[in-house]
Formats: C-alpha cells, sequence, structure tokens
C-alpha cells in the first residue's frame, strides 16, 4: 500500500478520507503526522514494546498482545512482497507459506487503540492489522501499514490528496 501512485482515483479517494478522519480523530494531522515521525523514530521498533504501548506527549497507542521481534521480522519481509502478489500469504507451495500463515494467525486478534492524550483532541480510533479477504487472501490493513511501515511522505500525500474528479 505504501506506493500511492498505482492506485485508482477512488482508491486515491478513500484511502485519503479513512485517513483524514483518522487523523482528525487524534487531533488534526499535524499531531498525527507528529505521531507517525516519533513511531519512525523510535529503537527498537515500538511494536515490539513489551508493555504493548507507545507514548508521546500527544497520545499513544496500546495493544492487547505481546509482538516478538521474529514475528515482527517476518512481517516486514512478507509485506514486501504483498503489493506484487496482491496478497500477504505466499502461494502455498512456497516453503515460508506456513510461517507466514502461523505470523498471520497469531497476529489477526490483536486490536490497536490510538488515542490522543486530550479528549478535546478527538476519539481516537482502533483497527487491526490485517483485512482477511478469504481464507486464501490477506492483506494489511491500510492504517497498520500507515503508522508502523509506510514513509511519512506517503503519508503526507495520502493526507493532502485532491481528488481530480
Amino acid at each position: 500500500m505504501c506506493d500511492f501512485n498505482i492506485l485508482n482515483e477512488e482508491e486515491k479517494q478513500l484511502y485519503h478520507e479513512r485517513l483524514l478522519t483518522c487523523a482528525n480523530n487524534f487531533g488534526g494531522k499535524n499531531f498525527f503526522l507528529q505521531l507517525l515521525e516519533a513511531i519512525r523514530e523510535t529503537k527498537p521498533h515500538p511494536l515490539i514494546s513489551s508493555n504493548m504501548s507507545f507514548n508521546i506527549e500527544l497520545g499513544s497507542i496500546t495493544w492487547d498482545k505481546v509482538i516478538f521481534n521474529d514475528k515482527l521480522q517476518l512481517l516486514v519481509k512478507a509485506r514486501k512482497n504483498e503489493t506484487e502478489q496482491d496478497n500477504l500469504l505466499p502461494p502455498k507451495d512456497m516453503k515460508n507459506y506456513k510461517k507466514i500463515l502461523n505470523m498471520v494467525r497469531t497476529l489477526r486478534p490483536i486490536v490497536f487503540h490510538v488515542k490522543p492524550a486530550d479528549k478535546e483532541n478527538g476519539s481516537g480510533f482502533f483497527f487491526q492489522p490485517f483485512d482477511v479477504i478469504d481464507q486464501d487472501k490477506t492483506k494489511l490493513n491500510f492504517l497498520f501499514d500507515i503508522l508502523f511501515f509506510c514513509s511519512i511522505d506517503t503519508s503526507k500525500r495520502i493526507l493532502n490528496y485532491v481528488s481530480k474528479k
């Protein structure tokens, strides 16, 4: 999903509206972009935090299950192939299919809650890491990908998108 340019106009508009709604529920574009910058600067990756949270002055992200580094590394590798095969899951005959399927099964029930520090800034939002289309097709959730992996420039492009219609 991180290549916004390959999407058609309807998809671009849909992603723009969804991300803008989430940003507004976190206090606006600037607060949301500051959250993304803080996530990108944090080492090790915030997803492997043992207290299942990521906090900055403007707000927090919490989730309900520990994510171990091996699962994160497998997810990073799998998401690279998602764009070209239009599926996070590799073909069933690939040797890493079972590992990726187990990773998806482990992480799928996790719910991420993003909340601003001040309730006056918005109500926050929540999401799960994957969109399961059917038993053979799973994709990364758009918000999960934007929050934890895509470049900040991509996020800015989506937030500032203006339809050509």
